[in-house]
Order: C-alpha cells, then structure tokens, then sequence
C-alpha cells in the first residue's frame, strides 16, 4: 500500500462519517469529513507532511512558507514544515486568524509569514474553495504571492474548479469519491 492509499484509508477509518449534515460552506451533505481526526494524529501527520512535501516538490512551484486558515490548515501546514526541516529549502508554517485579533500587533497572519514570500495556501476539505479563498487575499494583503493550492481532501463539489477558475492551481492528496469507496456502509 502506497503513502497515499494509507493516508486515504485512515481518512475513511477516521474522518468520513454518513448522515445528515451542515458542512462549513451551509451545504447539507450526508457525508461529513472532519479531517482533524487524521491531521491531530501522530500517524496522520506522519504521513502527511511528507507526502505533501513531494507533492509540492514535484509541482515546480516556487514555495517559502505554507499556510492557511484556522483551524483546518493548521496541523497540515506544521506536519509540511516539520517534514521540510532536514531539506535544503525548509519550508515556514504560518495561520491565518478567521479574523485579526483585537490586541497586540491585531495582525491576520500569525507566524513567520514575510512580505513577498512565495506561498501554498493549505486547506484541509475543500467544499466551495472559500476557506482558501478566505486565505489567499490575506495573503496577498499582506504581501504575499500564491503559488498554489494544496488540499488535503477534494470534496469533489465544485470547490476545485472554483479555485482554479480564478486561476489557482490546485494540488489534492485525496478525494471524497476515493475515501467513499472503503467506507463499510458504502
């Protein structure tokens, strides 16, 4: 079994749940991925940082520090830099607050983001692609170029093609179709 089947293989153990539900986006769906039960554990993350990594890697694209909003980004983009660490080009991790905090320096971005740095949103289901839509103009409000968009998972719902039709282009370690199908009910 291939780092990715294993990766899609615990998302369908761990995440994918059926019923009836109101998904981030306001879409009802009868299927539910909350990918934080694979990215918050050790043998998710295990996997994920490095698998991404490649994934980037062999993209081409130009990449400094990868990121994306809270709280679905977070443990994605930390298991990435970690798993960039050891590499001639580290990569840097960064957040980015649903909304700027009201003390300190009431900045959106958290971490080492720097202006002009060369970004990968990261984002962890993509429904509609509004979360990295959210992501991506604080960015470049910030300074930033993206490069692109890494997803862990496609919820295969217009969400892909939304991004890239703002010319985004998209990197998916998983889809919704392919976790579907070693779910035990399915």
């Amino acid at each position: 079994m291939t780092t990715q089947e294993r990766l899609i293989s615990i998302l369908a153990e761990r995440s994918a749940r059926r019923g009836q539900f109101t998904l981030a986006s306001g879409r009802q769906s009868t299927l539910y991925i909350d990918a934080r039960l694979t990215t918050m554990s050790p043998d998710g993350l295990a996997l994920i940082g490095p698998l991404a990594l490649a994934a980037l890697r062999q993209s081409g694209w130009q990449v400094d520090a990868i990121g994306g909003l809270t709280l679905g980004a977070d443990p994605i983009s930390y298991a990435i830099a970690y798993a960039s660490a050891s590499s001639d080009t580290p990569l840097r991790a960064f957040t980015v607050r649903k909304e700027a905090k009201a003390h300190g320096t009431g900045r959106l971005i958290e971490g080492p983001f720097r202006d002009g740095d060369h970004v990968v949103v990261v984002e962890d289901v993509i429904t509609t692609g509004g979360s990295a839509l959210r992501a991506v103009e604080a960015v470049r409000a910030a300074g930033g170029s993206v490069s692109g968009v890494l997803a862990l998972v496609d919820r295969e719902e217009g969400g892909r093609a939304a991004l890239e039709d703002v010319g985004l282009a998209v990197i998916v370690l998983a889809r919704a179709s392919e976790i579907v199908g070693l779910l035990h009910d399915a």
